[in-house]
């Protein structure tokens, strides 16, 4: 049944797309010509004049022992110059619930994020990109992103020594990771290897006490019944596609980004798909704001279309998900566990600025119960900081 209500909460996220792009797409632009005469020297040749249909929208004819500049082509327009340009980026990802008063499931997620520029990504890494069938991770602008992450899960009842069996167990996940993203003119490839761990090594427990302590809150009780100590080695692969470019709308712009991915590893595995629709002024070169796996994609990197952009979003992701540690419990030892709904998903809310080094964005998730006796849906924010370098 809930499967069924996500299905549909797609479709009309998508119809609705569909229709404002429909309403939304503009008249062709009536294109401007200047022309720049040079006088011919006094002792050339009369000629006769011919037509000539003029497609540039800049034309330049020079005396004729000059040379004649190449006409501008749809690679140097200002708008493909900046997304031409070569930028890294460092982002700051923080989410929890604390934004909404609440302390249980997923209750706080952190990474800290480097994404190189497209002229410095490690000629191995494009060379292995090259090397991937075009359905997988398409031939395009190459850039490497290095990770490192912690994601932490409670029980609600956060005060019993003791914790209740029909509740998710205490779970932290700490890793590093390597994504590889392959950009085309109108798709982006993101490929994610994530390496870490489970259990008291994820350090969650000292990490969750610590915030605890700072805001002058009694600390959770029930850590010792948390899952133990696991190696995680975890791949995650989405593919988001513009199938509606950026279009003016009133002065503003809108675009609509589909996704589909996979995860397979042993914290999950599931399929996924969603879209997310954006509207504002000068829309980013990019996919929008990133946040924490599983996820819709976004773009850890982005370069900027004006010198301000503000703009809303929504947006919508399913998951039908065979695994999950969190819940199901450790893979090869006894551990607290509980019965997961195998239908998910995440709709978000949110807005974003940018400047011409910056962005930042806050993104309100709400998550759909992700157990069979989980008493109601999650729900939590996400602030994303980034910086081009």
């Amino acid at each position: 049944m809930r499967m069924g209500w996500i299905l549909l909460a797609s479709a009309s996220v998508l119809a609705l797309i569909a229709g404002v792009a429909e309403a939304a797409t503009p008249p062709a632009p009536a294109t401007s010509v200047e022309l720049s005469l040079s006088p011919l020297p006094s002792d050339a040749p009369s000629s006769p004049v011919t037509p000539v249909a003029v497609t540039s929208s800049r034309v330049q004819l020079a005396d004729a022992g000059g040379d004649q500049p190449a006409p501008e082509t749809p690679a140097t327009t200002p708008q493909n110059q900046a997304r031409e340009a070569r930028h890294g980026a460092f982002s700051i990802l923080f989410e929890n619930d604390i934004f909404f008063n609440t302390d249980r499931d997923y209750t706080s997620g952190q990474e800290l994020a480097y994404t190189t520029a497209a002229d410095d990504t490690p000629e191995g890494l494009v060379d292995f990109v090259g090397a991937m069938p075009d359905w997988f991770m398409s031939p395009g602008e190459v850039r490497a992103s290095y990770e490192i992450g912690q994601d932490i899960f409670t029980p609600l009842h956060t005060h019993l020594v003791v914790p209740l069996t029909t509740e998710r167990p205490y779970a932290g996940f700490l890793y590093l990771g390597l994504g590889l993203l392959s950009r085309t003119e109108n798709h982006l490839d993101q490929l994610e290897i994530q390496v870490g761990t489970t259990g008291p090594a994820s350090l969650a427990q000292d990490a969750q006490s610590f915030v605890h302590a700072v805001l002058g809150q009694t600390a959770p009780a029930g850590w010792h019944y948390q899952l133990r100590d696991e190696p995680i080695l975890q791949f995650n692969y989405e593919r988001a596609f513009k199938i509606i470019p950026a279009q003016s709308v009133a002065g503003l712009f809108f675009d609509a980004v589909p996704h589909y991915g996979i995860a397979v590893g042993n914290a999950y595995d599931f399929v996924n798909a969603g879209a997310m629709a954006r509207f504002g002024l000068n829309l980013p070169d990019d996919y929008g704001p990133v946040r924490m796996s599983p996820t819709l994609p976004g773009s850890n990197y982005f370069e900027p279309n004006g010198a301000f952009s503000a703009y809303v979003f929504a947006g919508i992701d399913g998951r039908a998900i065979a695994r999950n540690i969190f819940l199901d419990g450790n893979s090869f030892v006894a551990s607290r566990s509980v019965s997961k709904d195998w239908a998910v998903a995440d709709f978000e809310f949110g807005a974003a600025i940018a400047g011409d080094s910056w962005r930042l964005s806050f993104t309100h998730v709400i998550r759909t119960r992700e157990y069979r006796t989980q008493p109601k849906s999650d729900q939590f924010g996400a602030i994303n900081l980034t910086f081009r370098t």
